[in-house]
Formats: structure tokens, C-alpha cells, sequence
């Protein structure tokens, strides 16, 4: 039986106050989810105060991004192994955001990943198609070729300690969002490309939708027998909005 996991992706949002409203919030309400992982995802410079705040709770924390170097002299950027200065679990890795808008490729994703896996963290992979990509018919062969570079290059089993993330660019931040029957079908599409390589790894890796997922439609989608929980844009910004999801995915 696959735990879902609920992640919170923050994106670039927040300040010290609001981070800490949004922490108690959370918290106060975290003991009615019994059965889901739940995670939050914050900008860099707020690591040391989610760290502060969740330390001994079961709310576990991550980043949104990182280096593919280990370290050196890449000004601005930030290594896996200061995030596990900050006790970070995990982090996310080939979001659509750095995709499109910082021309992360394939090869790029890859490498992240597997300095993230290297070092001991839990990468969140993303993987999804545009909305000319779905018109076209190629969602199938967009979400393929995204995870088949990092299943390759580093093997099922690794891929395995990781979780994927489906997000259909379409549907992040265009108040716009897949049907669970739509959802289903890539996401059913993902173990099956899988299972090609590795049983096993196909049975237990979790997946997550990430394409708009809210407190109105979390249980209809979380229902689906492929969506194992969700990776949570602007819903994970108000707590009551975030515990409703964790609680629809129990």
C-alpha cells in the first residue's frame, strides 16, 4: 500500500511573518491527518526558520530547487548538501517553472537528480506537457521522454527513491485543471512506462498530481487508483486550504 504524500510547493511566496502564521496554522491542525505524508516545499532563505518550526513534528520540509554541482564557484546557486544543513527530506527537481522559464532540459533535470539522490535527498520530479503538447496528441511521448532521461541515465531503482510529480502545464496557475479521468490516464501511463523496466519499482514509486489541485477537488482526483497525493501550488499558501487536501488523501 502506497502512503500518499502531500507537498506543498511555496514557489516565491511568503515572509518571515506570514511563514510563521502559515507553520502554526498547519501544525494546529496537522493530528487529523492520519494516513498521508505531508511535506512543505519553501523558499531557501525561510529553510532555517521552517526547520525552527517543524523540528519534532510530523510535517517534514524541502526545497524547490538545487545545483547539480556538489559545490564551488557558481555564485547565486545552492548545493545538496546545505539543504541537508537544514534537515531538508526533500526537493524538488525539473518543475515546469524552471523548464519554460529557465531553460532547464532533460539533461539539466537529470543531473539534479541525481546529486539530489547522491547526497541522500528525495528528489520530486517533475514531468508534464504544454497545452500545444496536449492539442497535438503527444502528452504520452512528452512525459516519456522526460522520464526516460533520468530512468536511462540512472536506472529504475533510483528513479524508484524518488516521486514523480504530474503536473499538466495547462492547468498550473490557469485556474484550469485536468479531470480525474485525464489525470488518471497519464499518471496510469507513468507506472506502466515503468513497469517496461522494473515490477516492482512500478507498484511502489508514488505519484502525484500537480496541476492545480485544491480543497474542492482533491478527493475526486486523490480517488483515482494511480494518484498516490498532490503537489500543491497556491492552496498550500492558506492551512486550511493545505489540511483539507491532507486530509482528503487520509
Amino acid at each position: 500500500m502506497r502512503q500518499p504524500i502531500i507537498a506543498g510547493n511555496w514557489k516565491m511566496n511568503g515572509s518571515r511573518a506570514s511563514t510563521k502564521e502559515l507553520l502554526d496554522g498547519l501544525m494546529a491542525g496537522i493530528d487529523e491527518v492520519k494516513t498521508a505524508e505531508v511535506a512543505v516545499c519553501a523558499p531557501f532563505v525561510y529553510l532555517a526558520e521552517v526547520r525552527a518550526q517543524l523540528s519534532g513534528t510530523p510535517i517534514f520540509w524541502g526545497a524547490q530547487n538545487l545545483s547539480h554541482e556538489e559545490k564551488g564557484a557558481f555564485t547565486g546557486e545552492i548545493a545538496a548538501s546545505m539543504l541537508l544543513d537544514f534537515d531538508c527530506k526533500y526537493v524538488i527537481v525539473g518543475h515546469s517553472e524552471r523548464r519554460s522559464l529557465y531553460g532547464e532540459d532533460d539533461n539539466l533535470v537529470t543531473k539534479k537528480y541525481a546529486v539530489a539522490h547522491r547526497s541522500g535527498l528525495t528528489p520530486i520530479l517533475c514531468v508534464g506537457e504544454t497545452l500545444e503538447e496536449r492539442e497535438k496528441g503527444v502528452t504520452e511521448d512528452v512525459v516519456a521522454r522526460q522520464i526516460n532521461a533520468v530512468m536511462n541515465t540512472l536506472g529504475a531503482s533510483v528513479l524508484g527513491e524518488g516521486v514523480i510529480a504530474y503536473e499538466p502545464v495547462w492547468a498550473i496557475g490557469t485556474g484550469m485543471t485536468a479531470t480525474p479521468e485525464q489525470a488518471q490516464e497519464v499518471h496510469a501511463f507513468i507506472r506502466r512506462l515503468i513497469a517496461e523496466k522494473d515490477a516492482h519499482v512500478s507498484d511502489n514509486i508514488r505519484l502525484q498530481y500537480g496541476g492545480s489541485m485544491n480543497a474542492g477537488n482533491a478527493a475526486e482526483l486523490l480517488a483515482m487508483e494511480d494518484i498516490d497525493g498532490g503537489l500543491i501550488g497556491g492552496a498550500s499558501l492558506k492551512a486550511e486550504d493545505f489540511l483539507s487536501i491532507c486530509r482528503a488523501a487520509g
